[in-house]
């Protein structure tokens, strides 16, 4: 079977996706990743609900930033996933983003620092050593995973980055299992990705194959194509105006980043973006998302897949999410 994931953020009640990852389960599908960015739904009470309620689907964050958690909780909390779903967890961590991160007192000064003393010291402890590390960001002193009732064996917890820099890049592909590729992106972003992450590979004397490159792809299914892309419109239209980073990544005009910002405010209501979506254009929904018929979709995945992405982590928009998970299923009825 080909590899491929769901992602869920907040845009359906939270039991409806529970159904969501137990019916991409039965379709084959390889993992379920959960977002936390804005500050909507956190990512670890779905994952461990995903987790109690699958046999066999991998369950992702995609992604906790490397901030508010200490990181002898965070061990502690994929210890705890683990335990729930052996070798079915995958920690998908990022370096955050301003200005949400400034908003609520976090200075993200030197976050290239920051992101290598997490995952150095996270996988240390997830492979049940115990560590004392003295950096920058991250003060331990002889602290273990203090398992007393349970498995004490290292656990299988890839860590993952979900990079978008090209210094965040290259570091990922030193430092990590993985790493969790944008969305939001054209297809041919991946190009200059491969090659930071092939660059920080061979510092560690690793190959480029070594590095799991799971593709976050905005997908919207309709079998009508022109809600399908109004539906995909709604969604673009809230990540040029509060995420900066993806608008840079994605290309997009300062013209158009700028009307949007001016019509939304944060949080934006349902109004505002009835309204700013209007100025995002048919053609940038066409360049960095895969909306459409399920047939104009399942060309755009491909498009990522032949640039690197190994496993697409499709982010359904709009209300038939098991259209898509149909639309991409590996495993028919």
């Amino acid at each position: 079977m080909e590899r491929v994931a769901l992602y869920l953020q907040d845009s359906h009640d939270l039991r409806d996706g529970l159904d969501y990852a137990r019916y991409a389960e039965q379709r084959g599908f390889e993992a379920v990743w959960q977002a936390e960015s804005r500050l909507v739904r956190d990512a670890i009470v779905p994952m461990a609900a995903y987790a109690a309620v699958t046999e066999h689907i991998k369950v992702g964050s995609g992604v906790l930033n490397n901030w508010t958690r200490n990181i002898g909780l965070l061990a502690a909390t994929f210890l705890t996933l683990d335990d729930l779903a052996p070798n079915r967890v995958i920690c998908g961590i990022g370096a955050w983003w301003d200005p949400l991160a400034k908003n609520v007192g976090i200075d993200r000064k030197k976050p290239l620092t920051a992101m290598r003393e997490t995952v150095t010291v996270m996988k240390k402890l997830l492979n049940m050593e115990r560590v004392s590390f003295d950096g920058e960001f991250i003060h331990v002193n002889e602290i273990e995973l203090d398992v007393v009732h349970g498995r004490r064996e290292p656990r299988n917890v890839p860590v993952m980055i979900g990079a978008t820099g090209d210094k965040m890049m290259e570091m990922t592909g030193e430092i990590a299992d993985g790493c969790v590729m944008n969305y939001c992106v054209a297809p041919e972003y991946n190009d200059t990705a491969l090659e930071l992450l092939e660059r920080g590979a061979k510092k560690a004397g690793r190959t480029l194959a070594e590095i799991d490159r799971p593709q976050l792809i905005v997908c919207s299914v309709d079998h009508d194509h022109d809600k399908a892309i109004d539906y995909t419109k709604e969604l673009l239209c809230q990540y040029m105006a509060q995420q900066p980073h993806i608008a840079k990544a994605s290309g997009v005009s300062d013209e158009v980043v700028h009307e949007i910002q001016a019509t939304l405010g944060w949080p934006a209501t349902k109004e505002q973006i009835n309204k700013a979506k209007h100025f995002v254009p048919d053609a940038l929904v066409d360049k960095i998302t895969a909306s459409g018929t399920p047939e104009e979709a399942k060309a755009k995945v491909e498009e990522y897949k032949k640039r690197g992405c190994t496993c697409p982590i499709l982010y359904p928009v709009g209300g038939n999410f098991k259209l898509l998970i149909d639309t991409f299923a590996q495993v028919t009825d």
